[in-house]
């Protein structure tokens, strides 16, 4: 619901799916109905933090962190069995997730590919074979600067993060094709 005046637009990648992706997959793949195209499910962005255990604090900061990444609350994630050599009872929080669906989605696809990836000391391209054969795919993040939403001068550690791009895609030809299709840079 619009509660000023202002046009509500759809997501630049939203639009490119539809107008421009759908059409050339269903050529290259050679579909005969437009139901058959995959597209993208979910982004799900997840921080592991092991320190957490002994500091909440690093947990509260990445959770803010991640939240204005995402522009959705992250999920604090909990231990599911108790580890003695990591002095891990189940239950303790352990890092925090956000799951992105629908225009949050597309929006941030759109920044992470033409944004935050260039930003990237001795950038190369994204591993191609981080596909799980299914047609998901995986990266991870070293540190969380690249994203221009992060102010240098507030963050008190450096952190990664695992970016998972959940798929509709049958094989890992056809979700390598649509990341392709969106600008995904895959290194040759």
């Amino acid at each position: 619901m619009q509660r000023d005046n202002r046009p509500v637009t759809k997501p630049r990648l939203k639009e490119k799916y539809f107008r421009e992706i759908v059409p050339g997959l269903m050529k290259e793949f050679s579909y005969k109905n437009i139901m058959q195209v995959p597209k993208i499910e979910k982004v799900v962005l997840n921080v592991g933090l092991g320190e957490a255990t002994q500091n909440i604090k690093l947990l509260e900061a990445a959770q803010k962190e991640l939240a204005v990444i995402a522009g959705q609350k992250a999920v604090v994630t909990k231990a599911k069995k108790s580890i003695a050599g990591f002095k891990l009872r189940k239950g303790m929080p352990i890092g925090c997730k956000v799951t992105l669906r629908g225009d949050m989605m597309y929006e941030f696809l759109d920044r992470f590919i033409n944004l935050a990836l260039p930003r990237v000391r001795d950038f190369k391209g994204v591993p191609a074979k981080s596909f799980d054969g299914r047609g998901n795919y995986s990266i991870g993040i070293k540190e969380q600067f690249i994203f221009p939403e992060i102010e240098y001068d507030k963050v008190e550690f450096v952190h990664g993060m695992d970016i998972v791009v959940c798929t509709t895609a049958k094989t890992n030809n056809e979700g390598k094709a649509l990341l392709r299709h969106m600008g995904m840079p895959f290194r040759k």
